[in-house]
């Protein structure tokens, strides 16, 4: 079954935060996704140093830009970063000394490394309090998310009021351990007709039964799997790059920080998340269709007819 991700940091040993990143390798990790049913993706570049960061939004627009076999896979780019919560937890596998308030005149920096080419922007919305860099986003065409963010409902609500329309891995991207009641996965669920709540699939992000009750409270119709996928996706157990570090998948395929500390993307394949739905979860050919393909995108405005490369 065919898929369009919206979030995939690397696939089958490249990764795409790569500084030295190249034509033959990005054409190879397209080549890959598309084996594996991914007829678009958003290609994403999360938190680094500014000046790296912006390398790496470059020269990724620039490679799709010059060669239409990869242009044909990556629908565009996921800039997921820096305006992120400095809170203790919640900045995950993002550098926390790189996060920092929102920046409009930043943000211009990273939609023009992007050369027209960035599809959505995740944020943290308390980071954006007057709702700048979500207005300057929806003006540019790029569709906003909420992540890695602490967010309180009334902020929530003004984030969404301004233009935000997604919620980025819901239940991760947040400390393991949360008040029982009062915390940003609930206040999430609690707007859910109003946001596009995408899910990692891998079993270990969110457990499956914590997965069905979401499902329960988005319905079908509002839910989103993404794979969150880095370079060791598709490749099994070891050591393999993020964005200049290492990063150990275990024999359960599950990227994590040394210590495990949290948690660093997903290894997670979108046809082994599509096999997670249904045998966990039980869900059928049409829900997955829903969850993998049509809503994601939807979220990006896209018509059903539109071409996604």
């Amino acid at each position: 079954m065919q898929s369009f991700d919206l979030q995939v940091n690397g696939y089958a040993g490249v990764d795409f935060n790569d500084d030295d990143l190249d034509a033959d390798a990005l054409r190879a990790a397209c080549a890959r996704l598309r084996a594996d049913g991914v007829a678009g993706c958003l290609a994403t570049i999360i938190t680094a140093e500014p000046r790296r960061m912006l390398a790496r939004i470059a020269r990724l627009a620039e490679l799709r830009a010059a060669d239409p076999e990869i242009a044909a896979t990556l629908f565009g780019l996921h800039v997921e970063g820096p305006f992120l919560s400095h809170d203790p937890g919640f900045a995950g596998a993002h550098p926390a000394e790189f996060t920092h308030a929102a920046d409009v005149g930043f943000l211009g920096e990273l939609l023009a490394a992007g050369d027209g080419q960035v599809r959505l922007f995740t944020l943290a919305p308390e980071r954006d309090p007057q709702c700048a860099v979500i207005e300057a986003c929806r003006a540019a065409g790029v569709t906003v998310a909420a992540g890695h963010t602490d967010a309180s409902l009334e902020e929530l609500q003004r984030a969404l009021d301004a233009g935000l329309s997604v919620f980025t891995h819901l239940g991760n991207g947040c400390p393991r351990q949360l008040d029982r009641h009062d915390n940003i996965v609930q206040r999430a669920l609690s707007l859910a007709d109003r946001l596009w709540c995408c899910f990692i699939a891998d079993g270990a992000h969110v457990p499956f039964v914590a997965l069905g009750n979401y499902l329960k409270v988005t319905g079908l119709d509002r839910a989103v799997v993404v794979s969150d996928a880095i370079s060791a996706a598709g490749l099994g157990p070891g050591l393999h790059p993020f964005a200049g570090n290492l990063v150990q998948v275990g024999e359960d395929l599950v990227p994590r920080a040394p210590g495990d500390t949290h948690l660093v993307g997903a290894a997670t394949t979108m046809p082994r998340a599509q096999a997670n739905l249904r045998e966990a979860l039980d869900l059928d050919d049409h829900a997955l269709e829903r969850l993998c393909w049509t809503n994601p995108r939807r979220a990006l405005g896209l018509a059903d007819s539109e071409e996604t490369a």
